[in-house]
């Protein structure tokens, strides 16, 4: 196993949701309306006490109405369990038994397979058949799907956790499986040079196109909220958990990163709508072999600000 990767919890389920009726409209970014609804009918069915944080997190969106004509830019926003909300790029209207694929990943202290099964997958289930008017529309995703089956990820495989919406209460689905056998390396004979986005990103760079060092630094902070309990975290963390060998790695592919510049970049500002800031893709001189596993690293973690709602994961080309 790679060194770095040892104290990083995380549970990927990929989501399948089958469309049950004629049309469905998704919304101009699902991720938004994910967090918003099923983290309400999390919150409703949980104890007072349990709740509280819940709300407070929700109140966020007080305000934010993304049917109206106006710019309203979406709130900083996470649920108290650290997850990630991470929808595959697709089509925004599905027909009767079409497909909708995502991801939920739970987060260092909350990838738990029983936080799962108790908390978020009830309020899947209500949602798929809410009548609710605060969600059910006319061609409203809400109300209107199966859940045809659940996977989580084990290295390069999905292992189903339900299918045909039963579910397998044997399946032990563990917080350090997700990087078993994984290799971290570039799959092509050709020098990568690109990376393209898949999701918005929002980084803390001084120009809309970030730089490979500043892209590591970001998966130096990104990595502290999977190794430590702090509910806000600092770069500083991570250095405090990983060993000398990682450290100096990790300092040292920072340091290589700055003699590849960006040479061109096609970006252009996120969606209408959407979390984030940027989208599109940068070029470099190259990337070179020791900064695959990091980037491929940074990709499975995302990084930068609105994690949550999916932002700041890519593809390396």
């Amino acid at each position: 196993m790679w060194p770095i990767i040892e104290p990083i919890n995380l549970i990927r389920y990929l989501l399948v949701w089958k469309v049950n009726r004629p049309m469905v409209r998704l919304p101009a970014c699902l991720p938004v309306d994910l967090s918003r609804v099923l983290g309400t009918l999390i919150a409703e069915r949980l104890p007072t006490r349990e709740a509280q944080p819940w709300h407070k997190a929700l109140a966020k969106w007080a305000g934010y109405d993304d049917t109206q004509k106006k710019n309203i830019p979406v709130p900083q926003v996470t649920w108290p369990i650290e997850t990630i909300l991470f929808v595959y790029p697709g089509k925004q209207v599905y027909g009767q038994g079409e497909l909708i694929r995502w991801e939920l990943k739970l987060v260092g202290k909350n990838a738990d397979h029983g936080l799962f099964l108790e908390v978020i997958l009830p309020a899947m289930e209500e949602a798929s058949k809410t009548t609710d008017p605060r969600w059910f529309r006319p061609n409203s995703l809400w109300g209107s799907f199966d859940i045809q089956a659940i996977y989580a990820a084990h290295g390069l495989h999905w292992e189903p956790v339900a299918s045909d919406g039963k579910l397998d209460l044997r399946r032990r689905v563990l917080p350090t499986q997700w990087s078993d056998g994984l290799t971290f390396t570039f799959a092509s004979e050709r020098t990568p040079d690109r990376l393209s986005w898949l999701t918005p990103f929002d980084l803390p760079a001084a120009q809309p196109a970030p730089t490979l060092p500043e892209i590591l630094e970001a998966l130096a902070l990104r990595m502290s909220a999977f190794i430590s309990d702090k509910r806000h975290v600092n770069a500083g963390d991570v250095w405090q958990v990983l060993n000398p060998e990682s450290q100096a790695a990790l300092r040292g592919a920072i340091e290589q990163a700055a003699e590849f510049p960006v040479r061109r970049q096609e970006l252009e500002r996120a969606p209408k709508g959407w979390p984030g800031k940027w989208g599109g893709s940068q070029t470099f001189l190259f990337i070179p072999d020791p900064l695959i596993p990091y980037l491929e690293l940074a990709s499975i973690l995302h990084i930068g600000r609105q994690t949550h709602l999916g932002c700041g994961s890519f593809i390396i080309e």
